[in-house]
């Protein structure tokens, strides 16, 4: 019976561990780069803030179990568009044009690899 339940537990974990260190680094920096940003974050036609939003992308990420195995994969399956809707995200950002979020963090991420 113990040993069933290890490995249910273990099983239950294994979406969590699909990510490589590089990958779930990378992710984690963009999502503190979402959440500090101080940009609105638009989803659906609702305006978040960005703390909101960076916690919306972490519930996704939760949930996306082992489909997503790169900082590429989070922002093209996660964090460019609603599941629901296929609404594309968009970032406000102060003194600057509304953007889709796509190319905000893919922009961002480029930036984090040359640093």
């Amino acid at each position: 019976m113990a040993r069933s339940l290890l490995l249910c537990f273990l099983l239950a974990a294994l979406p969590a561990m699909a990510l490589d260190a590089k990958a779930q680094r990378e992710i984690d920096q963009l999502l503190d780069f979402v959440a500090r940003s101080g940009c609105q974050f638009v989803r659906n036609g609702s305006v978040h803030a960005s703390p909101e939003a960076s916690e919306h992308l972490r519930m996704k990420l939760a949930k996306a179990g082992n489909r997503i195995r790169s900082a590429e994969d989070f922002i093209e399956q996660l964090a460019s568009q609603s599941y629901l809707s296929g609404k594309p995200y968009a970032a406000r950002c102060p003194g600057k044009a509304e953007q889709a979020s796509k190319s905000w963090l893919s922009n961002e991420l480029r930036r984090l690899r040359a640093a």
